[in-house]
C-alpha cells in the first residue's frame, strides 16, 4: 500500500505543509508515526480526504459539466488583432489557452492576475507519478 509523507500529501493536496500538519493534528486526516516519528499518511486514506475536500460546499458550485478546475496566476498573455494566447502557472502546472483577444479584454486578464482555468476534455492522458 502506498503511504505519503506529509510533504509529499501537502503537494497533491495543493495546500501547504502546515495546512496538512493542522489536519492530522485536528484528527480530520489520518497519519501514522514512523520508527524515526515521521508522520505518513495511507494512500487511501489521502485518496478518501482528498475526494471529500472535493466535494465540500462550494468546492464544486459552478454550473458546469466540467470539473477540472486549476486556480493560478497569469504569467502571459501575448496577442494580436484576433486571438490572444494566455499563460496560467497553478503551483506547478502551466497551462496556455488560446482565446479571441475580446474574451482576455472581457475578463480583464493582465500579467499578475489571479485565473481559474477550466478544463473539459473527451480524452485524458493518465501518467505514472512515481519513477517506475
Amino acid at each position: 500500500m502506498a503511504t505519503y509523507r506529509i510533504g509529499e500529501a501537502a503537494e497533491l493536496l495543493g495546500v501547504s505543509v502546515d495546512t496538512v500538519r493542522r489536519w492530522v493534528d485536528s484528527g480530520r486526516l489520518a497519519a501514522v508515526r514512523d520508527g524515526q516519528g515521521h508522520r505518513s499518511i495511507a494512500g487511501a486514506d489521502l485518496a478518501a480526504f482528498a475526494r471529500a475536500l472535493a466535494d465540500e460546499p462550494d468546492a464544486g458550485a459552478h454550473r458546469s459539466s466540467a470539473r477540472n478546475r486549476l486556480r493560478g496566476i497569469v504569467t502571459a498573455v501575448a496577442r494580436d488583432s484576433v486571438m490572444a494566447q494566455v499563460d496560467l502557472q497553478a503551483g506547478p502546472f502551466r497551462l496556455v489557452s488560446l482565446m479571441s483577444r475580446e474574451a482576455v479584454e472581457d475578463l480583464g486578464l493582465e500579467v499578475g492576475s489571479v485565473a481559474v482555468a477550466v478544463i473539459k476534455s473527451t480524452t485524458v492522458v493518465v501518467e505514472r507519478g512515481d519513477d517506475r
